[in-house]
């Protein structure tokens, strides 16, 4: 098994539909620039309310991925 050197990065997804389509919108969008991507870590999740209702989420992740060799 070879050594790997991972780096990590804080991301604020956020979604109309739930915690964990936030959390995907977040990965989808970091997946277009990043590669090797292997792990998240939720930090804070929030939420916005409108008319006593939830409008949206937010979740707030580390996103951890592994360095080219």
């Amino acid at each position: 098994m070879d050594d790997h050197t991972y780096k990590q990065v804080e991301l604020t997804g956020s979604s109309q539909v739930s915690m964990e389509a936030a959390i995907q919108n977040a990965i989808t969008k970091a997946g277009k620039t990043l590669h090797n991507i292997h792990w998240f870590q939720v930090i804070d999740t929030r939420g916005y309310v409108a008319d006593n209702k939830v409008d949206y989420w937010q979740v707030t992740i580390k996103l951890g991925f592994r360095l080219d060799d």
